[in-house]
């Protein structure tokens, strides 16, 4: 390890005395793109070998030198490359530095017209926001649907739409995910192959809704089972009715009873959790009128 740590500082210190050397006055005469290109080669090798020492901060510094040459050589695609591979050496070091590198990339390939891939980078750029900042996550997956769904791909749009719903409902911008999810539910319908899946967003759909206003999730609940028939039948239907009953009686020992039967079937994850917990709390909250 110690050895490949050292092979890469001297394959950067190689690399800066070839560019050095490149600025000299025969060099300007003559072209010095060879020991450009040569310098760019020896920072690619450089953090590889920093890679094999894990030098991850190191590997991603000589691949960020090397994008700069790509760049001034005039080579955008290899510079777009380099960024990416910056990027994901810093994702183990520094998140911060790891996002600036694949927003670079980023912007490269939209200005290429390579959006699919500019967009598989925005989603890796929104996992690292996901930790720190819910809101720019947010907007990356968005940016990431637009993309995906000017190049026709679909199903990858929707997924980040998803995240864009999850997440929006967490900071309990619940308007925003209701739109989503009935959308992506009314789509899925379509086809013969999703539409299982349909009764998954409506019950998130329907969820966000009991946060907000208990009345207008009555009629999104009816209107569901207008568009899909068989989510009358779901346990996911049944469990909003119930949930429905239990908010208009301020039942809150009941409303607990109602999810506690649901998950002791089906698992709640985390995000089922906080949706419950905050409507439970509206129960709570509430003053009794009775």
């Amino acid at each position: 390890m110690a050895d490949q740590e050292q092979k890469g500082i001297e394959l950067v210190a190689e690399a800066e005395k070839k560019l050095k050397s490149s600025q000299g006055f025969f060099s300007s005469l003559f072209g010095s793109s060879n020991k450009v290109e040569d310098a760019c080669d020896l920072y690619h090798r450089a953090a590889n070998a920093f890679k094999i020492a894990k030098k991850w901060t190191a590997a991603g510094g000589a691949y960020c030198e090397a994008a700069e040459l790509h760049l001034k050589s005039g080579s955008r695609h290899d510079a777009a490359t380099a960024y990416v591979d910056a990027g994901n050496c810093y994702k183990k070091t520094d998140p911060q530095e790891a996002i600036s590198c694949l927003m670079k990339a980023v912007e490269l390939y939209t200005d290429m017209g390579r959006f699919t891939i500019a967009a598989k980078h925005l989603v890796s750029t929104a996992e690292i926001y996901e930790t720190s900042d819910i809101e720019k996550a947010i907007s990356c997956y968005a940016q990431a649907a637009d993309y995906y769904r000017g190049e026709e791909s679909n199903s990858s749009a929707n997924k980040c739409l998803l995240s864009v719903a999850k997440y929006s409902a967490q900071l309990e911008q619940f308007e925003k995910a209701i739109e989503i999810y009935e959308q992506i539910a009314a789509s899925s319908l379509e086809s013969s192959l999703l539409k299982y899946s349909a009764k998954d967003y409506f019950f998130r759909a329907g969820l966000c809704h009991l946060c907000v206003d208990l009345l207008n999730a009555q009629y999104a609940v009816a209107r569901y089972e207008e568009m899909n028939p068989s989510f009358t039948d779901s346990r996911e239907c049944k469990l909003l009715k119930a949930l429905m009953e239990k908010l208009e009686e301020q039942d809150v020992d009941g409303f607990t009873d109602a999810v506690k039967e649901y998950d002791s079937i089906s698992r709640l994850d985390q995000w089922y959790t906080t949706i419950l917990l905050r409507i439970k709390k509206s129960i709570q909250d509430a003053p009794d009128l009775r």
